[in-house]
């Protein structure tokens, strides 16, 4: 491992454990990911409570919650907890507008999220996060694991020639990229997002880089041409598909909830499980504005 690396690494799997009074946090990894046991999510949590669960969120960036029990409604006002609760994008009349429902099965041509991203990038203010909670796994109880990938690491990981260049770059996000790539047209009604971030952006609570581009999202690198971009952002790409060390995998059970960090971490919901069915339900919640 390179000493730059070396150091991120060790700036994390050394820090002083956290003590918390009214939560259990195991590790996934010692770079991204806990599972958390205490709270039960369809009741009002204490003052205490609240304030452990940010602060693990911002710590570990994914929160895995087992044997949940929830409503819509309940899950809902968990969401609300952390902000404002982020609307569905071209959601139904007869439905909720903040409750997506993720659903694959034996019908299935395709599923949403099998792919490295970061959701809704192209918005101008990305979602904070998002909580999904599965009820349905595949039979058999095996496949359609989630795979979270830190976002702050793979900045850090990078060299501090390639990070200086970076830092000065901006990227155009495009809403209407995922919906080409399938080879299809965005409905008339959907105001299709393009937005301009910069290619590296602080977090907004803890005031560390990131690496903001992801491939659904991500049309290209404004100051390059089109080629240059391309390579740039393939290489990147590639660095977060392929650097364990950055990622966690969680295996859902029914009835789990994750929580992660849209600002800082992406993910991939690996689709291996056809042709069963795997159900859940998704609430985001609202975001700012990515800044440099």
């Amino acid at each position: 491992m390179e000493d730059h690396a070396l150091r991120a690494v060790e700036r994390l799997t050394t820090r002083p454990p956290e003590p918390y009074e009214t939560l259990s946090l195991t590790p996934i990894t010692p770079l991204i990911g806990a599972e958390v046991s205490g709270p039960a999510l369809s009741g009002e949590l204490t003052p205490q409570q609240e304030k452990e669960l940010k602060h693990a969120f911002l710590t570990h960036h994914v929160l895995v919650f087992r044997d949940q029990e929830l409503t819509p409604e309940q899950h809902k006002r968990f969401a609300a907890l952390f902000g404002e609760l982020h609307p569905v994008a071209l959601a139904a009349e007869d439905v909720d507008p903040y409750v997506l429902e993720i659903r694959a099965d034996k019908d299935s041509r395709a599923v949403a999220g099998n792919g490295w991203h970061a959701d809704g990038t192209a918005d101008a203010e990305p979602s904070l996060g998002s909580m999904l909670h599965i009820t349905t796994i595949p039979e058999g109880g095996s496949g359609g694991d989630t795979l979270f990938a830190n976002m702050h690491l793979a900045y850090e990981l990078l060299s501090p020639a390639m990070r200086a260049f970076l830092d000065g770059l901006a990227a155009l996000h495009d809403g209407a990229l995922p919906w080409t790539a399938a080879g299809r047209t965005p409905p008339p009604e959907y105001d299709v997002p393009r937005t301009e971030h910069p290619v590296v952006v602080r977090h907004p609570e803890t005031g560390r880089k990131l690496l903001f581009v992801n491939g659904p999202y991500t049309s290209h690198i404004t100051q390059l041409s089109r080629p240059e971009s391309d390579a740039l952002l393939q290489m990147l790409y590639n660095h977060v598909a392929r650097t364990p060390l950055l990622q966690c995998r969680v295996r859902w059970q029914p009835r789990t909830l994750v929580f992660w960090d849209n600002r800082c971490v992406q993910h991939h919901a690996v689709w291996d499980y056809f042709p069963h069915t795997r159900y859940g339900r998704r609430v985001a919640i609202e975001g700012t504005r990515p800044r440099s």
